[in-house]
């Protein structure tokens, strides 16, 4: 019996047809993390593991027993033979999903929502791959592995808020654990920093990667304008736009300064990432700042 190959266009078919019932985030996202995944093999890093990783000089603090004697006896210096960092590590995610993230200046750049939910997803994509246990923070998705995993994640992660802001969860974060927050952060800095001063109890190194639109690092608005939140809770109405530029910078200079230093307290890295680049710089930025020890 012979098995006659289906033809090229009925393959394309098949594959446009099932990738059209995935959620549009999860195409976006993996094809994100799949850009990341061709340019960066994996998140080798040394630690507890069986696979060689690379040898280093010994340091002051290393144990006696690390010591490779075979390599050390080639030279006059000793060397440590490190291994590949294996353990599955925890990671909390927090995107951002109230109304004030639904902005987006112009039709050339996506709202801050929709940059935020393929950033953080794309995120979780490529830890789950590298064999991490991801979920959300509050506990009402716990972190788990595998590729259902990222299912629950697309899932809750399209889920929109009604209010202007939705403040991060601080609760059910496993200690010694990471995490990723997402989010504009121009609502209250109470919850937030509720919720960075508890992971910093609990020993969680975190990044926070603040997503803006250009236009509100640039406050192009003149003449008369009108000013509402997302939600339509909040309205203001000038009509002189450009007189309240000045005051709107020192505003957001000062609540910066804010997130930095709540960051560093906290010993968490902090990012800024502009609508009008491209998802993969973000991608990048969050793939090393995870790796990283905080500063």
């Amino acid at each position: 019996m012979s098995l006659t190959p289906a033809p090229t266009g009925v393959l394309r078919q098949r594959a446009e047809e099932e990738a059209s019932a995935l959620p549009p985030l999860l195409v976006q996202a993996e094809q994100l993390a799949g850009s990341i995944l061709l340019g960066d093999h994996g998140r080798r890093r040394s630690g507890v593991g069986d696979d060689f990783w690379q040898y280093r000089p010994l340091q002051q603090g290393d144990s006696r027993r690390m010591i490779d004697h075979r390599r050390s006896a080639k030279g006059d210096q000793q060397f440590v033979r490190e291994r590949e960092w294996q353990i599955a590590q925890t990671v909390h995610l927090w995107c951002d999903l109230g109304a004030s993230m639904r902005f987006g200046s112009n039709d050339q750049h996506p709202q801050k929502i929709e940059r935020a939910r393929v950033l953080t997803l794309a995120s979780a994509i490529l830890m789950i791959r590298a064999g991490e246990r991801v979920g959300l923070t509050g506990g009402l998705l716990p972190p788990r592995r595998g590729n259902a995993q990222i299912l629950r994640l697309t899932e809750m992660l399209n889920r929109d808020h009604e209010t202007d802001y939705s403040p991060p969860e601080h609760r059910a974060m496993v200690p010694h654990a990471r995490a990723l927050f997402v989010s504009d952060f121009l609502g209250p800095f109470d919850e937030l920093q509720l919720a960075l001063t508890k992971a910093a109890d609990r020993g969680v190194q975190g990044v926070v990667l603040q997503v803006l639109d250009p236009a509100e690092e640039s406050f192009p608005f003149v003449g008369r304008t009108r000013f509402h939140s997302a939600s339509g809770a909040l309205e203001h109405e000038t009509l002189k736009a450009s007189a309240l530029r000045d005051r709107y910078m020192e505003r957001l200079a000062e609540r910066r300064d804010l997130l930095d230093r709540l960051c560093r307290d906290a010993g968490w890295r902090m990012g800024v990432h502009h609508t009008g680049e491209s998802a993969q710089t973000g991608l990048m930025w969050i793939y090393h700042a995870l790796q990283r020890s905080p500063a």
